[in-house]
């Protein structure tokens, strides 16, 4: 399998190259990388105290080379459109596939075409996408029109569309369920993940599948599914015209891959339910403060799901559960420092800096690993 000069990691198979037996690769398919995958399972004994849950753990998929786990899907498909003598690809995003696009077609070489919802994506998904080279078109109305237009796109031009709806995405993002795999050493008890087009709750389902036919592993999880309630077009069962979220990573109200979320649902006992943007809120900040992970607010949909559940007694402590956070925080900063406590503003002397901690009459020594 021929690599492209100079195109990988040195060190870093990439996952192309490491789970390419389980991959649908051939040797005409290039083994290019940015260092995708291999992401952290992080054990999230903070947040698993708060909640009463001894086996709580965080994929923290913002640690992939465009901050989100869609470089997984994305590097196999772009690697397969070099394969088939591709020109160009082409997507429609509400920012994360199209960075994702973006940097992996400026590796390959090819022209990037994405067009995003006007005014519906956050400014570092926007950055990065046009810094790659990507000639970025912003559309009125919403993801989903966005994704009408590409279609259409795609059937007046020989070019290759990367969305979900293209199989190799999938295939690249059930890596995820691998590593899980990999780290855990089993299958979790439950993948609690979250739902916009819905393609990766269905692509981590058919890597568990696929790990426990190989033998790598003997159970399956329940997938957890999580929409936003303002974009929930699976859990009320009709298409939602205007999806209304903050969390703009899931913000789609017609997913792509609607059907092979529900079939993950049913086939593994799980659940497909939704979380308001205030429960959103509430554990993206908890995933910072305790667990020191910072995850764009669509990621701490999987976390705040959680919580309900255990709320709701629907939860044993004892279970092995794995939340995937899709994306780094640095996505939106926007929304980061809107929903952050304020800077502390002093004049520059010590009094005034004291005065500003609390500290002016007695100040405490601040200790280390204190909470």
């Amino acid at each position: 399998m021929p690599p492209i000069e100079g195109s990988y990691p040195v060190g870093m198979p990439g996952i192309i190259a490491h789970y390419r037996d389980y991959l649908p690769v051939t040797e005409n398919t290039p083994l290019f990388s940015l260092g995708e995958g291999f992401t952290p399972l992080v054990h999230a004994r903070w947040l698993g105290d708060e909640l009463g849950l001894d086996h709580l753990y965080l994929k923290n998929e913002g640690q992939n080379p465009t901050g989100s786990f869609k470089d997984r899907g994305m590097v196999l498909a772009v690697a397969k459109a070099i394969e088939d003598n591709a020109e160009a690809i082409v997507c429609a995003s509400t920012g994360n596939t199209a960075a994702s696009a973006a940097a992996y077609g400026a590796l390959a070489g090819m022209q990037v075409i994405v067009v995003i919802p006007r005014g519906n994506i956050a400014i570092g998904k926007l950055a990065q996408s046009l810094h790659y080279g990507a000639k970025v078109v912003a559309a009125a109305g919403n993801f989903d029109d966005a994704l009408r237009l590409i279609r259409e796109i795609t059937e007046r031009h020989k070019v290759t569309l990367v969305n979900s709806v293209n199989p190799m995405r999938l295939e690249g993002q059930k890596t995820g369920a691998f590593e899980v795999c990999d780290a855990l050493r089993r299958a979790p008890d439950y993948l609690a993940i979250p739902v916009g087009n819905a393609g990766n709750i269905s692509a981590y389902w058919a890597g568990f599948k696929q790990y426990r036919e190989r033998g790598k592993v003997n159970g399956l999880p329940k997938m957890l599914g999580f929409e936003a309630a303002g974009s929930a077009p699976i859990v009320e069962n009709r298409i939602i015209d205007h999806p209304e979220t903050l969390a703009t990573a899931i913000k789609i109200g017609n997913p792509a891959s609607w059907d092979k979320a529900v079939a993950a649902r049913d086939e593994s006992g799980g659940v497909i339910e939704s979380v308001t943007d205030e429960e959103i809120v509430d554990a993206y900040k908890l995933i910072s403060r305790l667990e020191g992970i910072f995850c764009e607010p669509a990621s701490a949909a999987s976390v705040a799901g959680v919580i309900k559940m255990v709320r709701a007694g629907r939860l044993e402590s004892s279970a092995h559960i794995v939340c995937v956070l899709t994306g780094s925080g640095l996505k939106d900063p926007d929304t980061a420092i809107a929903r952050a406590a304020g800077v502390l503003e002093t004049a520059a002397t010590i009094d005034s800096v004291e005065a500003a901690l609390g500290w002016a009459e007695a100040p405490e020594p601040v200790l280390a690993g204190a909470r």
